[in-house]
């Protein structure tokens, strides 16, 4: 090794600058911080399972958001998720379209009476999303959700897959 001569020496300290003493040679770690636990999304979702397995839902909570569903008490959840998924055949399907309430009731009734007469046991009713009712929302939605939790021969509804109407359709199952 070559020794360095005092000119050498300034001048690199002139180069360098002032120097600090490293008083710890270590580098810090910093762990990244956790992910986001979405944890009222779980507890709205283990109640809303929670509801369903006791039978606790109200028909009339039905109608709140664009998908809705309902079952009677007895009726196993693997049937319900086979509803969801359209894994029934549709054995008929009504139109609700432009009815008022009145009649959208009566015709409702009376599609459910002749179903049952034909040994239907899956059909679909088309309430639409309310797109052209006033800010107060849907008319027919909350409606006839309401009606079909009432008539006994319904075992159970959702909300359709979008490609049968979406939330503005929903798949009823009947009694057989």
């Amino acid at each position: 090794m070559n020794k360095l001569d005092d000119d050498e020496i300034e001048l690199f300290r002139g180069a360098i600058g002032e120097v600090k003493p490293v008083i710890n040679d270590r580098v810090e770690i910093k762990k990244p911080a956790p992910a986001a636990v979405p944890s009222q999304l779980e507890r709205d979702e283990r109640q809303v399972l929670n509801d369903l397995q006791t039978g606790d839902n109200d028909p009339d909570d039905a109608s709140l958001g664009d998908n809705i569903q309902y079952h009677r008490p007895g009726i196993q959840l693997s049937v319900l998720r086979k509803l969801r998924r359209g894994q029934f055949s549709i054995g008929g399907e009504l139109d609700l379209h432009g009815m008022v309430s009145t009649e959208a009731k009566k015709k409702l009734s009376e599609f459910i009476k002749e179903a049952l007469i034909r040994d239907i046991r899956c059909v679909r009713i088309i309430h639409g999303k309310g797109l052209r009712s006033s800010n107060k929302g849907p008319v027919l939605k909350p409606l006839t959700a309401k009606w079909l939790s009432r008539h006994a021969e319904v075992l159970a509804y959702c909300t359709a897959r979008p490609i049968d109407g979406g939330s503005g359709a929903l798949y009823v199952l009947l009694k057989k």
